[in-house]
């Protein structure tokens, strides 16, 4: 496996204008072939008057295949043996061929006095050829696997205070749309969905926040700068978790994320649980009609969708449940951290002590990060945790 990347840049300044130019040349030799000129520009302007610059960009780039498992994943479709048990969609092409990504940015940065500044970005990443992952079965074993495209928009923002009155703060706020199209055109591991229709792989996230907050104590004398305290305030939205049952079925939805989990019970709408274990139900925080489910004890097979509920996912309002409009996530979220802190203990010039007290996850809150990801499975919030740390500066 051979990649070698040359490329050229430079920045030109005219006036308040500022460009940077660029252009990089990718050769890929691998199981395939490929390679490509690849343009960046970026263009900024600063509005001196208002203190605002305003910044538009985009970058070509060569898209090459996941190392791991890729000889497998490229060569085992083909093979009569490794064929079924790799899970191969008919029609799916062998070998993994590289793909090329048009990613565009544009954002602005607003100073208001000395204290404040905000920054956003909006961006969006449009890939042919787009990269992910299969599982084998209930197994750490992965597969790089080829969807037709991608589309990926998503926005960032942040905003500032340096310093004002011994206080300093900052937020930071995102939303990433991770939209992949049908069909998968190369790799082994089963299709999800119906041909052509989108979905949302499981780093999607409408929405995140972190505003940190610090306050430096003003007892500041020759040699002593007193006390600070900080803290953190954490929002999540909740990823996409695909392995939660819901109930639309197929007829009421074509791109239902719902298929596989979706029944009736005495003529009434239901959702099939047997495909999770007594300990995956546990996990999900599943719950039909007030019964919960244990590690050693799983609920019925089949649960009425009206009685299904979890306190740890966000499980679609039955004939909802829509792998691009509105796949199962994880339930949202707020976690706050704490921390206190002395720089200076004793004084010192030359040689400092410090002491730094922190508790994470203050509230103790149990939720979930993930459920049955393709690569770390399930994993819950850091439970409650204190940590004290002694510094010595020389």
């Amino acid at each position: 496996m051979k990649e070698i990347a040359l490329y050229v840049e430079d920045q030109i300044t005219v006036g308040n204008w500022l460009f940077n130019l660029g252009i990089r040349g990718d050769i890929y030799n691998g199981l395939a072939k490929a390679s490509q000129a690849e343009p960046r520009l970026g263009i900024s302007y600063k509005i001196n008057p208002t203190s605002t610059v305003l910044r538009v960009s985009y970058a070509r780039t060569l898209e090459s295949p996941f190392n791991e498992n890729l000889v497998l994943s490229s060569q085992g479709c083909s093979n009569a043996v490794l064929s079924p048990l790799l899970s191969c969609s008919p029609g799916v092409a062998g070998t993994l061929q590289p793909g090329f990504r048009n990613e565009f940015h544009a954002g602005l940065q607003q100073a208001f006095g000395k204290n404040f500044v905000l920054s956003g970005d909006y961006i969006w990443k449009y890939t042919h050829n787009a990269f992910d992952f299969s599982v084998l079965g209930n197994t750490p074993i992965t597969f790089p696997i080829d969807w037709k495209s991608s589309k990926i928009p998503g926005f960032a923002l942040r905003a500032d205070v340096p310093n004002f009155h011994n206080l300093s703060a900052f937020v930071v706020m995102s939303s990433v749309a991770a939209r992949f199209f049908p069909p998968q055109v190369a790799g082994a591991g089963a299709t999800v969905g119906q041909p052509g229709l989108p979905f949302r792989i499981d780093h999607d996230e409408r929405y995140n926040e972190t505003t940190h907050l610090q306050y430096q104590t003003p007892f500041n004398t020759h040699r002593w700068i007193g006390p600070w305290i900080g803290v953190n305030w954490r929002f999540d939205s909740g990823l996409v978790a695909g392995a939660v049952p819901c109930y639309n079925p197929l007829s009421n939805d074509p791109n239902s994320a719902c298929v596989s989990t979706s029944t009736t019970f005495n003529g009434q709408p239901a959702v099939i649980l047997s495909g999770l274990t007594a300990d995956e139900q546990a996990e999900a925080g599943l719950t039909c009609d007030g019964q919960r489910a244990t590690p050693s004890t799983p609920l019925p097979p089949v649960c009425l969708a009206s009685q299904l509920s979890s306190s740890l996912v966000r499980i679609p309002a039955p004939g909802t449940g829509d792998n691009d409009k509105n796949p199962p996530r994880i339930a949202p979220r707020n976690l706050f951290d704490a921390s206190i802190g002395q720089d200076n203990l004793f004084r010192g010039d030359r040689y400092k002590w410090s002491l730094k007290l922190t508790a994470v996850n203050l509230t103790n809150k149990y939720a979930l990060y993930n459920f049955l990801s393709t690569f770390s499975g399930t994993h819950y919030v850091t439970p409650r945790a204190m940590t004290a740390e002694l510094g010595f500066h020389f």
